[in-house]
């Protein structure tokens, strides 16, 4: 009777090995991914404040004052968008400006059709409006990636 000095074939030891290996490998992918769609959600962020701010200035040149919004209730942000893109609407170089956010963040999902559009961040929640009489420059604030206002990853232009 012949004996074979080698075997072929995989045992199910390797095959774990490999399937583990794998499976980090796809975490570590997978948790980068996220994140680099988190920073890119940021920079999108960012990039409306940038504007907003730049329409807010527009309009204070216009009329030597901030639209006010002094209520600091996030239940109401809804409220506050669509006053903030009234406002800024009546000036023409402000609206100028608005005309330049993604179209993708401006939407009038609660509204009818004549009533102003709101503006969301990134992560499809609203901006907050805040101005008190008196500040220096008016707050607007991101629910951030959680979507819930009031918590620690909100994200503010006065950062």
């Amino acid at each position: 009777m012949k004996r074979y000095k080698y075997k072929y074939g995989i045992t199910l030891v390797e095959i774990l090995v490999v399937v583990a290996i794998i499976s980090i490998l796809a975490t570590m992918v997978i948790g980068i991914a996220s994140r680099i769609n988190d920073q890119s959600k940021e920079r999108g962020l960012e990039s409306t404040f940038t504007l907003l701010e730049s329409a807010l200035q527009e309009y204070y040149d216009g009329t030597d004052k901030f639209p006010e919004q002094p209520e600091k209730n996030v239940a109401n942000a809804l409220i506050h968008s669509e006053y903030l893109y009234s406002e800024l609407d009546l000036m023409p170089e402000s609206r100028k400006i608005l005309g330049r956010i993604a179209e993708s963040l401006v939407k009038n999902e609660y509204g009818t059709i004549d009533t102003q559009p709101e503006i969301y961040d990134p992560w499809g929640m609203v901006i907050d409006y805040i101005y008190v009489a008196g500040d220096n420059f008016p707050d607007l604030v991101s629910a951030g990636p959680d979507k819930i206002f009031g918590t620690a990853d909100d994200i503010s232009n006065k950062q």
